[in-house]
């Protein structure tokens, strides 16, 4: 569970960055060079790799390279993680919101 916690709070974190979200927004189309995911960003390559470096190391896209050209995908499965935690804080607050209803609507719960 701690380990999950982790993976999840990394891709969380990854995410944290309107860059991060930008690069994985735009792998949503299909795969795509380093190079022309940098041009859309307003900043150096160097810095735009820093980027690149915190989706792949929290497993959300990965890289591959052949000759000069690095290429990035989005790994999806990744994303499956992702959306099995929101699945059950869905779940919670639907609960919760149900209860709350009960006690408001049901006079023998006050």
């Amino acid at each position: 569970m701690a380990q999950h916690s982790a993976v999840l709070d990394g891709v969380f974190l990854a995410l944290a960055d309107p860059t991060r979200r930008a690069v994985v927004h735009r792998l949503g189309r299909g795969p795509a060079s380093v190079g022309d995911l940098a041009g859309a960003a307003p900043m150096t390559l160097p810095s735009f790799m820093k980027h690149v470096r915190v989706l792949e190391s929290n497993g959300l896209i990965r890289t591959r390279k052949s000759g000069r050209v690095r290429t990035c995908e989005l790994n999806r499965e990744r994303f499956a993680l992702v959306e099995g935690w929101l699945a059950e804080q869905r779940r919670v607050w639907a609960d919760r919101t149900d209860r709350l209803e009960r006690f408001v609507t049901d006079p023998e719960e006050q």
